[in-house]
């Protein structure tokens, strides 16, 4: 049936062109933006999806960026450690050299004066962002007299990972460094718990709870043997062995003997320093102060002084290469998590690529073939128009 009413022709032919238009705008939409996914109406999953995992790479940029003012840091430190490394085999040469009888120890000490300026001026200036891990207070005095300040742990943390598991919980995990008197080279809270200004051993001693000590002995004479919980006597002097191997003579506070057995006034063992030995204090000019620091006998030699003074260098000089080291290794693990977190992120931005990008290969030729289907779809509809027309050909 012909209808000047209705023309069910044009109408088809324009729903028709009505959908290719709207195929065009969504096609040329997606060559635009680049993305198959623009916003939650195109697809609500995937859309929510890359939003979240595109925060997630946000918050691991961040990560990068801590990771790298850590590394600085560590870097920072290790430089400060190596050059105190280097000051103090200097120092320890010194050392060596005022052993040599009539070599001039004064001009030697003004050397060493230099160097341990030096040391402090290293570990002054070993700082990056306000922060020196160098120097730190890492000792606790005792509110017992006479007792040795405790260690004390300062924990840093450098942001090492951005995590979320499959309940969407996330969590920043971070990289712990632990300061303490193993790698710090100078306690700021001046108890001398540091690399360089830790004194050197004096003898391991009790404590009694009068706040007295009792120096311990390398060695018991003949004569004694063991007797009741592993106190060992000759009848007149009791003797228990302590740490180290060392015996200590087992007395109250008034100095009488007892039965053999630990009296109660016995407090704690505890190790005891010479003042004045630390690498930052040590003088070879004053010798004699560090004979009575050390509780060497008047007659012994200025060498054997020496011999004290060069083996407690030697050993905090190993420390500072054990730290060094420790520095190296945490430098080399913040390098390894900066590969990862960048691999990381790299890998998120491709998954996100496959679920919104759109592959412009395919939208092109769509948007070619649809470029055709519109050019018909207006030839179709000008041809349901002009049937109309035909009509008025019937009235002629």
């Amino acid at each position: 049936m012909t209808s000047i009413l209705t023309n069910i022709a044009a109408m088809s032919a324009l729903q028709t062109l009505r959908s290719i238009n709207s195929g065009m705008e969504e096609t040329q939409a997606r060559v635009s933006s680049g993305l198959r996914v623009g916003s939650a109406s195109d697809n609500a999953a995937y859309w929510s999806i890359a939003t979240t995992m595109r925060s997630d790479n946000g918050a691991l940029s961040a990560v990068q960026d801590a990771l790298g003012l850590g590394a600085a840091k560590v870097d920072t430190a290790y430089a400060g450690m190596e050059s105190s490394i280097d000051v103090i085999k200097e120092i320890k040469n010194k050392l060596v050299a005022a052993r040599e009888a009539g070599v001039d120890r004064a001009k030697i000490q003004e050397e060493i004066d230099q160097l341990q300026d030096q040391l402090k001026s290293i570990t002054d200036s070993a700082s990056f962002s306000g922060e020196n891990w160098l120097k730190g207070a890492i000792g606790q005095a005792s509110a017992t007299p006479g007792a040795l300040a405790t260690d004390v742990t300062v924990n840093k943390q450098i942001v090492g990972s951005f995590t979320r598991d499959s309940a969407g919980n996330v969590k920043v995990q971070t990289i712990n460094i632990a300061l303490n008197n193993s790698n710090v080279l100078i306690d700021s809270s001046g108890n001398g718990k540091g690399i360089l200004d830790a004194a050197a051993l004096k003898a391991n001693v009790a404590q009694w709870t009068d706040g007295t000590f009792r120096t311990a002995t390398t060695t018991l004479a003949a004569g004694f043997s063991e007797g009741a919980n592993g106190v060992w006597s000759n009848g007149t002097d009791f003797y228990k062995q302590i740490a180290d191997g060392k015996w200590l003579r087992v007395t109250n506070a008034a100095a009488t003997t007892l039965d053999g057995s630990v009296p109660a006034a016995l407090a704690t063992t505890a190790a005891v320093y010479a003042t004045g030995t630390s690498i930052l204090d040590l003088d070879i000019t004053k010798l004699g102060d560090a004979r009575t620091a050390f509780d060497l006998p008047a007659a012994a030699s200025d060498e054997a002084v020496l011999d004290k003074l060069i083996s407690h260098v030697d050993a905090q000089l190993e420390a500072a290469i054990s730290a060094a080291a420790d520095l190296g290794s945490v430098a080399m693990r913040l390098d390894l998590q900066e590969d990862f977190v960048a691999k990381l992120s790299d890998s998120i931005d491709s998954g996100i690529g496959r679920l919104v990008d759109a592959d412009m290969n395919e939208e092109s030729t769509r948007l070619k073939a649809l470029q055709t289907q519109q050019q018909l779809g207006i030839q179709s509809l000008s041809i349901a128009n002009t049937s109309s027309e035909n009509i008025l050909q019937l009235f002629r």
